[in-house]
């Protein structure tokens, strides 16, 4: 029985150092946890920060675009300078897509800035596309789409939507909401 208990006390300090050692591990993943979640809370912080200017542009882009758009609907004169439609339009047809445009484009600006997804996108021109002057002036616009730099976000938009619209005129449905497939984020 000598032998039992001096062994015992023998384990005792081996596994009191096990205990501590396992006590540091655990202290210093928690420390090097902390440690992470500060730098990930600050590297959000100063990608914010390196985004508001971009997105302040862009409503600053949006907000002129829009008082260009309104004078050349409010003026059939202005808006002559903008037809450069695949079809000739009449002046009430030229004014339509120039507000179609600037729908379309409050749509994209909306999505550039974040506070719209793909997905929102893409359910917000589903509804859009119901409207035979929206469908209209997108496709009077195609040529205007063909110059945009392939790997744009405006031109993975359009093509979205190019087949979104493929997809609405082939669909047999009365229920256009469920036609076409959101695209993935």
């Amino acid at each position: 029985m000598a032998t039992r208990k001096s062994r015992m006390r023998g384990l005792a300090p081996v596994a009191a150092a096990g205990l501590g050692i396992a006590a540091g591990a655990l202290a210093a993943l928690t420390v090097q946890r902390n440690t992470l979640n500060a730098l990930r809370t600050r590297l959000e912080r100063l990608e914010q920060a390196v985004a508001a200017p971009a997105h302040t542009n862009l409503a600053h882009q949006q907000r002129l675009h829009w008082e260009l758009l309104s004078k050349a609907i409010d003026s059939p004169e202005l808006a002559e300078v903008l037809d450069i439609f695949e079809v000739p339009a009449s002046p009430q047809k030229r004014r339509q897509y120039l507000f179609a445009n600037a729908l379309y484009t409050n749509l994209l600006f909306y999505h550039r800035i974040g506070n719209l997804s793909r997905e929102e996108f893409h359910g917000r021109m589903r509804g859009l596309l119901q409207n035979p002057v929206v469908r209209e002036y997108w496709y009077a616009t195609q040529g205007q789409r063909a110059t945009l730099p392939a790997d744009s976000i405006e031109a993975d938009l359009g093509r979205m939507v190019d087949e979104l619209l493929r997809q609405l005129e082939e669909a047999d449905v009365d229920e256009w909401w469920v036609v076409g497939e959101p695209p993935a984020e």
